[in-house]
């Protein structure tokens, strides 16, 4: 189906322009980041020097500058040690209540110092052994920016995550009306001439009595009544019922083996009866023919089908192998999807449509087991007990 391919292109696209940005910002702010970081370096550089200066200064030097450059930092937090390590000024640090400064100050020194943010200043002494060490971290804004791009991808991610899922939201439901209005109408359809096959067999029986054909007939006329009857369940959800799933399976696997080739055997394996299941007959029986039918496909009118009625202490499950020429794992999910078909004839919806019958009405699973190429397939599906 056209609509489902371009879906699938508007889904790459959006990823693709989500990686785009996301790249982007994320580029730009680091960009930001490093820029800043440098210009906190440089004035950090010249505070120590406005620091070397007070330190110098004489009791004739103005040091209104000094003084101004000083208190101007008011971001950066800064901690400033003597030669033998003791702590003489800190600025823009807070202490959050009962906590030891001391020991705060003393482990920030050392965080500063492995991450290499300190600056010597020297005091002029002869021996050079008395200085002070500017030890700063990044501001909170700094700190603040290095953040900001992963939230930007954040919520970035967030808004392309809420269109995929309105996009997806919106495809279901216009696929859920083609579903419905393609099923009801072909019911319509259907019901005039059922009603007059109906209505002419029982003017044949009237008038050939003991015809062999005649019950033949009938039993297929039953047939598109049931047919007809599936299609005008889709859309709605019917009411399900306890009953005997093997003996359901069971009803389908023989309909189809009436009508299979001659070169397909069938081994069945079931359990202890009755295993009841909540569930609507004619619609398990539909997907059980269909998996019959797609394996024939699959075989080429020429192998073996085995099916397998199992349980444990929850749930039913059924498992239709063939010997047929297999699935690439690769498209073990694409199989479900409608309009996927290998058939040079077909429209790829009788899969897609098992599917939701299994999950939807049924809160059921249909998979593929296990498959490979001419390896055969074999489709379980899990229904609650």
């Amino acid at each position: 189906m056209k609509w489902f391919a371009n879906f699938r292109n508007v889904k790459y696209i959006l990823i693709a322009i989500a990686a785009v940005i996301a790249a982007a910002s994320l580029l730009v702010s680091n960009s930001l980041v490093k820029d800043l970081k440098a210009e906190e370096e440089k004035k950090m550089e010249i505070w120590a020097e406005a620091m070397n200066s007070l330190n110098r200064a004489d009791a004739n030097t103005d040091l209104a500058l000094v003084l101004t450059v000083l208190n101007g930092n008011t971001t950066i937090p800064v901690v400033v040690t003597d030669s033998n390590g003791a702590i003489s000024l800190h600025r823009n640090i807070e202490f959050s209540a009962g906590a030891d400064s001391l020991a705060v100050l003393m482990q920030m020194v050392a965080d500063m110092r492995l991450r290499d943010q300190k600056i010597r200043v020297d005091l002029g002494t002869e021996e050079g052994s008395d200085y002070l060490e500017v030890c700063y971290s990044d501001s909170l804004i700094l700190k603040q920016l290095a953040y900001y791009p992963y939230v930007q991808l954040a919520v970035v991610l967030l808004f392309f995550a809420i269109c995929f899922v309105a996009i997806l939201s919106s495809k279901r439901a216009e696929q859920n009306r083609v579903w419905v209005g393609l099923s009801k109408e072909t019911a319509h359809q259907l019901g005039t001439p059922i009603s007059s096959l109906m209505a002419w067999t029982t003017v044949l029986k009237e008038k050939y009595p003991t015809d062999e054909l005649l019950p033949e007939m009938e039993r297929d006329v039953a047939r598109l009544q049931r047919v007809a009857e599936r299609f005008s369940k889709i859309g709605s959800l019917p009411e399900p019922t306890s009953e005997d799933i093997v003996e359901v399976i069971d009803r389908a696997v023989e309909y189809v083996k009436r009508r299979s080739p001659a070169q397909v055997t069938y081994t069945v394996n079931y359990p202890k009866r009755p295993l009841l299941v909540r569930m609507n007959a004619p619609l398990i029986e539909w997907v059980v023919e269909n998996l019959c039918k797609n394996a024939i496909d699959a075989m080429n009118g020429a192998g073996a089908i085995t099916v397998t009625v199992s349980q444990n202490d929850s749930k039913a499950f059924v498992e239709i192998a063939d010997t047929g020429k297999g699935i690439p794992k690769s498209k073990h999910k694409r199989v479900f999807e409608p309009g996927y078909t290998t058939k040079k004839r077909g429209w790829g919806l009788g899969l897609s449509l098992a599917k939701r019958i299994m999950e939807q009405y049924h809160k059921g699973r249909i998979f593929v087991k296990q498959s490979a190429p001419g390896k055969g397939t074999t489709f379980r599906m899990e229904l609650k007990k």
